[in-house]
């Protein structure tokens, strides 16, 4: 989606280019992180061996041992003992170690752990992995995101819905589509949206490129000015879609900063659609605006979140359908998803994987695509249940 100026929307970034400084600097910053994560893991797995010799310490010694593993512990003297004290093996002899061979075998690990982890960082740096795709993986439990000219680390919110799509089960093809896949079958369905910036379009060769759906804009804030824009051609857009046998939806771009804008825009879309009859959701793009200081940038994540709800539930008013489209960053820090829980999602994000964990049904996964009947580039997108 695009704004009045043509300018891609923040929601559209795909990997984020930094000056050489800034690189320089989140190298660096990527170095101690690394050093950090190899001595972990090295703890971790000298820990896990030094309880599995002490295990076999304690068995020889008549100690209870609980799934494999004695309930043991090691003392400052190298003995063994359990959870009251009490000294059930010595580790050392023919069974342990001895205190100087385990410094050889801690440090040995350590230094093993960092070689593997450092090699697979320069592995992914030669194949062209952004720092993001490099940082992602070392936070399985919390979200990665670049946010503000800086990286941020999110912790994962478990009580929000979660997705459940498989990596394994995406399919790209060699012209850049994606589909997904369940048992071998192709159950999503190919989608685009457009604008203007789309020029005229024919949409009988759009619908003979598979396209099954399309969401169409009705509008937009400018993010400078506040002014709401009609789009020139969605008319044409819905009409030419809906001859071709295309389901349609409707979307805007906002840059709402006030209740009343955010009826304004919703109000908008409603006076658009009304001749048509809409077969997927009326959208609320909310996006901040990359490289501008756009109005909603500085809106709270308060503030952000109520002026959806509230455009959300005006259309919901009218009787239709609504639906929330955002990309990480805004879902990660500048949403209280808690409180859209209740509204499907329309999620963005250029890569092909599954990196983002909260539930959505539809995926835009490219900003770049080409489609017969429009000449120019479009977003393409996924659903992954029929929208209609």
């Amino acid at each position: 989606m695009r704004d009045r100026t043509g300018r891609r929307d923040a929601g559209r970034m795909g990997r984020m280019y930094v000056r050489k400084g800034v690189r320089r600097r989140i190298y660096a910053m990527l170095a101690c992180l690394v050093a950090m994560v190899a001595v972990m893991f090295s703890v971790i797995s000298v820990y896990a061996w030094i309880r599995e010799r002490a295990g076999d310490a304690a068995a020889a010694s008549g100690g209870d041992v609980v799934d494999g593993s004695s309930v043991v512990s090691i003392d400052e003297n190298g003995n063994v003992v359990d959870e009251e004290g009490n000294v059930v093996g010595v580790f050392s002899g023919s069974v342990g170690l001895t205190p100087e061979e385990v410094e050889v075998q801690v440090a040995n690990a350590r230094q093993e752990a960092a070689t593997e982890v450092l090699e697979g960082i320069r592995t992914r740096i030669n194949d062209g992995d952004s720092i993001l795709d490099i940082l992602q993986p070392l936070y399985p439990d919390d979200l990665v995101v670049y946010s503000g000219g800086q990286y941020h680390v999110v912790p994962i919110d478990y009580s929000l819905a979660q997705n459940q799509w498989d990596n394994a089960n995406l399919n790209i093809l060699e012209t850049g589509e994606y589909q997904y896949l369940r048992d071998g079958q192709v159950i999503s369905h190919k989608g685009i949206d457009v604008s203007e910036h789309q020029g005229d379009i024919d949409w009988n060769l759009v619908a003979q490129d598979g396209v099954e759906f399309a969401f169409i804009r009705a509008g937009y804030r400018g993010y400078g000015t506040g002014k709401l824009v009609e789009d020139t051609y969605f008319d044409a857009n819905v009409q030419g879609a809906q001859a071709a046998g295309i389901k349609v939806g409707a979307y805007i771009y906002s840059q709402a900063i006030t209740e009343e804008e955010a009826v304004e825009e919703a109000n908008l879309v409603l006076e658009k659609v009304a001749p048509y009859t809409m077969e997927c959701p009326i959208v609320f793009d909310v996006e901040k605006v990359s490289g501008a200081d756009g109005r909603m940038n500085a809106l709270s994540i308060e503030e952000r979140t109520a002026l959806t709800q509230l455009f959300c539930q005006t259309i919901e008013d009218a009787g239709y359908r609504t639906m929330l489209y955002y990309n990480t960053e805004m879902g990660a820090m500048m949403l209280g998803l808690e409180a859209l829980e209740g509204y499907d999602k329309w999620f963005a994000a250029y890569r092909d994987s599954f990196y983002y964990p909260y539930a959505y049904q539809i995926w835009q996964y490219s900003q770049s695509g080409t489609v017969q009947g429009i000449s120019t580039e479009v977003d393409l997108n996924i659903s992954f249940e029929p929208l209609w």
